[in-house]
């Protein structure tokens, strides 16, 4: 198709994008033409209307300066938000709709911290050509009527027709401003499914040392991005490829090792890769992060753990233990949440104990303890299980998922004889308190923690039953410690 015309399809697919917003944009058009200022819908909502796919968050830009913005949405709008105002940012609610109204910029950089030195503008312009990348770098004039003028100053919409990601001005300039543009460029390889354009990619290779500048907290919420986008894996791969991943996440890069002479091991980069993707397609209800962290991560303990057998096999023994710890370490240091950085090393430290189930001959004691240690993960677990099997062998793949399908059934099964969901012991503290006549403290956890595994290895006791095995504890734990 000509470029001309794909162009036409593009603009089309924003009218109508844009016409879904048509009362709101008209009505904030209205209110700035009244106080005699311009208003223009930039950035990703520009890129999102020409690709069908505009979101209730809309961003503009305006030459009215941030007391005039309040100003003039004070009576429209339902909420207002200060937080970004220093950076000329005023937030707005109205309706679903959550609104950036960010006075035209034209900073400059220190070029050491890389902190902004905000200036505003007069020229919308001088504010595209700041922007992150060209397909970011358009802008739609709002008015009293609501959407106008198309302007493409800087070539934005044959970059978006290409898919391909470039800098307004030279690259090196622009991530000098802002090395986290280049991290960016990552995550819209993920979100959009394009590349970046030769330049882009030699300027990364080059820069790529200069996002150790960037704050955990930033880094992690791109990283985040990338990660829920519709192809995680391509972003992964300009990472480790540009050395980028070499700053911020070097077990991932850590992972490319060489396949022996026996072939005796896949290559540990593209087994996670290939698990990521497949663990993608086992998600139920839109992107999972938790699961594709773990998915990506399961095995980064492999390479530390590499050991080469005198029978010229290679082995990798404990590497889900040694592989948890790094994940916390990396992602502790990355400043994620306790609960995300919990959650993904227990996932990566639980993995391969389903290897040991073998023909189905777990113990129900084994199968309990495998969904207690589980918990709340137990259906992500399930799902990170299934996709790393990457085998090519047809045979030994369907093998592997059948057992994995036997034990969920056993699971089911004890599911509905017993609460696996709460594994608990048949005694409180309270009662464990009566019945030892002792007072709350140390010992009552430790008789807490005997009845519980007691529970997980026999399954429900009656109450009398847990009584007596409690007294015959106790009296053996008196004797050991007169």
């Amino acid at each position: 198709m000509p470029d001309a015309d794909q162009d036409v399809q593009l603009l089309t697919a924003a009218a109508v994008a844009l016409n879904k917003h048509v009362g709101l944009l008209s009505e904030l058009g209205s209110a700035f033409a009244a106080a005699g200022h311009e208003l223009y819908l930039v950035g990703g909502s520009v890129r999102d209307a020409l690709l069908g796919r505009l979101s209730p968050d809309l961003d503009f830009t305006t030459d009215a300066r941030p007391e005039q913005v309040q100003k003039i949405v004070r009576s429209w709008a339902d909420a207002i938000w200060e937080t970004g105002i220093e950076f000329g940012t005023v937030g707005v609610g109205k309706g679903e709709n959550r609104l950036e109204i960010t006075t035209f910029r034209a900073d400059t950089y220190d070029q050491v911290s890389r902190n902004p030195e905000v200036q505003f503008g007069d020229r919308l312009e001088d504010d595209l050509v700041r922007r992150d990348f060209t397909v970011n770098a358009m802008a739609v004039r709002i008015t009293a009527t609501g959407p106008g003028e198309f302007l493409d100053p800087l070539g934005g919409l044959g970059a978006l027709r290409a898919k391909v990601l470039d800098t307004p001005s030279s690259p090196e300039v622009s991530f000098g401003d802002d090395p986290l543009r280049m991290l960016r460029a990552a995550r819209f390889v993920s979100q959009l499914g394009f590349t970046v354009a030769p330049r882009v990619r030699a300027a990364i290779e080059d820069m790529a040392p200069q996002l150790a500048r960037i704050s955990a907290e930033r880094v992690a919420a791109e990283l985040d991005k990338m990660m829920l986008g519709a192809d995680p894996v391509a972003g992964i791969d300009l990472l480790v490829q540009t050395g980028m991943g070499e700053v911020v996440l070097p077990e991932i890069g850590g992972m490319q090792m060489a396949i022996d002479e026996h072939h005796q091991h896949k290559d540990v980069y593209q087994h996670s890769l290939t698990v990521l993707r497949q663990a993608i397609a086992l998600e139920d209800d839109g992107p999972d992060l938790v699961l594709r962290w773990a998915a990506l991560l399961h095995d980064i303990g492999k390479p530390a753990t590499r050991r080469h057998e005198a029978n010229g096999g290679v082995s990798f023994h404990h590497h889900e233990v040694v592989g948890a710890k790094m994940v916390r370490k990396r992602m502790r240091a990355l400043k994620y949440s306790k609960q995300m950085v919990d959650d993904v090393s227990q996932l990566v430290y639980l993995h391969l104990r389903f290897h040991g189930y073998g023909e189905g001959k777990w113990t129900d004691s084994a199968v309990r303890r495998y969904v207690t240690d589980a918990g709340p993960l137990l259906p992500r677990l399930h799902k990170l299980v299934r996709a790393d099997c990457t085998t090519r062998n047809k045979r030994r793949a369907a093998r592997l998922q059948a057992s994995y399908d036997r034990l969920e059934e056993r699971i089911a099964e004890l599911a509905a004889k017993e609460d696996l969901a709460r594994v608990r012991p048949d005694l409180d503290g309270n009662e464990i308190m009566q019945l030892l006549d002792i007072p709350a403290g140390p010992v009552v956890g430790e008789a807490w923690k005997f009845l519980k595994e007691l529970r997980l290895d026999r399954g429900p006791l009656s109450r009398e039953e847990a009584t007596q095995e409690l007294l015959a504890w106790w009296e053996e734990r008196k004797a050991r410690n007169p």
